[in-house]
């Protein structure tokens, strides 16, 4: 690569931060962002993906793969949040009541521009499992009912159904989704075969916490609306990772984090609900706007911690600059180069589906005769690798998260690391 060419795409990435380093202005934070086509980087582009590394502030010689877990915030939106909170300070009524609306529907519409959503679909909510708590209470289900969980789905999208389901009579039904299926047909056979004439609502995870399954949410939605039944869909670990249209997708709702792949403030959420869907729900909490009818009751607490929202907006305008696209085809790289290293090494087993269909940014992998807290001990202590111990569902392996901050330097860290635990007698 050329020096001006490597010079140029610096100052394109490091443009974001300027405007926040330099701008006294907080209203000059939510200016959209120049369009960067001419940075047509490909996946492999490493000059161009140090860069995008060196945007996020992770603890020095960290190798971080525990996006899964919780995301890391660029510089970006670190100090545009900082900045937020300091006005928000600086005059507190004014812009917690009224002061920034134009801002925060701003921050709707980068949402639903992301997810090709209408604005009027999307609330800013604070996590995921707000968003399925809001699903196990609202639709009118009574004794006999069943709800279908599959054995894979986050404790958050399992316990709010025990509590408020569980007690009226209305049946849990809990199929065992194949661990390293072959296609998404065989997901959705699950679905269909658990189907039955007292199914009134599908819940099902985008993508596994555990193993980084992807399900098909389309076919099985598709499925479920021939017999009138309801989809509900936890997004945590696939909203930012890929490109996902969620009109396209299918399902009737989706909550999703933005404090994962979005790589938002921490404490941040989406919802989405279909517009003709919308008035199936019964917000969490009533406030001051109970009674306007929109998106915005699921996201009235009178009193929020604005500076966060609005750092989602920051957030957003980030994945932006990098290109929905791009992104994808990055983790899906680092995927590729990652399971290549070790899928031929008979010490290790990688309990991930290799299809970029069922799976993209979580691979998990098992240690032949070794236990994954040890071996994660092992990275951490050795490499300062974070990754997560996988335990659930017969794992007994370790969750690597990829995301855009990794390169494949790190990654051969990560492999290196792995193959000294394995020789340990």
């Amino acid at each position: 690569m050329s020096v001006n060419r490597r010079n140029f795409i610096r100052t394109s990435v490091s443009g974001l931060l300027g405007s926040i380093v330099l701008g006294n202005d907080v209203a000059a934070l939510t200016k959209p962002i120049p369009s960067k086509s001419s940075l047509t980087s490909p996946a492999d582009d490493e000059d161009w993906w140090r860069i995008v590394k060196s945007q996020f502030p992770l603890e020095k010689d960290l190798l971080y793969f525990n996006n899964g877990s919780l995301g890391p915030s660029p510089e970006y939106v670190v100090r545009a949040t900082e900045k937020y909170r300091r006005t928000l300070d600086g005059f507190p009524s004014r812009y917690m009541w009224g002061g920034w609306s134009e801002d925060k529907e701003r921050v709707r519409s980068l949402i639903s521009d992301y997810f090709s959503a209408e604005s009027s679909e999307i609330a800013i909510t604070h996590n995921t499992t707000e968003g399925m708590n809001l699903f196990a209470r609202s639709f009118n289900l009574s004794a006999g009912d069943e709800i279908i969980l599959a054995d894979h789905e986050h404790p958050t999208g399992v316990h709010p159904y025990e509590y408020f389901c569980k007690p009226l009579g209305i049946k849990l039904i809990r199929p065992v989704l194949p661990l390293t299926p072959e296609s998404p047909e065989q997901l959705t056979d699950v679905y269909r075969k658990a189907i039955t004439g007292r199914t009134r609502l599908i819940s099902m995870v985008h993508m596994t916490n555990t193993n980084g399954m992807i399900l098909p949410v389309k076919q099985v939605s598709e499925l479920a609306h021939k017999h009138n039944i309801i989809v509900c869909v936890d997004g945590a670990q696939s909203a930012g990772m890929f490109r996902i249209d969620l009109p396209e997708l299918g399902c009737d709702f989706y909550a999703a984090s933005g404090h994962k792949w979005l790589f938002g403030p921490k404490g941040t959420g989406i919802l989405y609900a279909r517009e003709e869907k919308r008035d199936m729900l019964k917000p969490l909490m009533v406030s001051s706007n109970w009674s306007v009818s929109n998106i915005r009751m699921f996201e009235d607490y009178n009193t929020r911690n604005l500076p966060e929202v609005l750092g989602l907006g920051s957030a957003m305008e980030f994945n932006n600059m990098i290109g929905q696209d791009r992104k994808q085809e990055r983790i899906y790289s680092l995927k590729r180069y990652f399971r290549s290293s070790l899928e031929d090494d008979r010490r290790f087993r990688i309990v991930t589906p290799g299809s970029d269909l069922l799976s993209a940014g979580i691979q998990v992998i098992e240690v032949s005769g070794k236990n994954a807290v040890v071996a994660g001990k092992y990275l951490t202590d050795n490499y300062h690798i974070d990754c997560r111990p996988m335990s659930t569902n017969g794992l007994n392996a370790l969750r690597i998260s990829l995301s855009v901050f990794n390169t494949p330097e790190d990654i051969d860290v990560l492999v290196k690391g792995l193959q000294e635990f394995a020789q340990i007698p």
